[in-house]
């Protein structure tokens, strides 16, 4: 199995159960806001693992000057 981005979302998504946990266990507002940041750091991981569009042209065109 592949490590893909897809793949790091849903086990970033796992650390959803113990919030839930969290927020029945203690005050509602903590787990509310445990669970944003769960979703963040998820989305940002996301983008972190994902492929770029252009890979290294955008490199390849500043090391040799802008096209006339």
């Amino acid at each position: 199995m592949r490590f893909t981005p897809r793949v790091a979302g849903m086990i970033a998504l796992l650390a959803l159960l113990p919030v839930v946990l969290f927020g029945l266990g203690r005050t509602w507002w903590a787990g509310a806001v445990t669970f944003v940041n769960v979703l963040i750091i998820t989305y940002s991981l996301y983008l972190l693992l994902s492929p770029t569009e252009n890979g290294h042209d955008d490199h390849d065109a500043t090391e040799h000057g802008p096209s006339p």
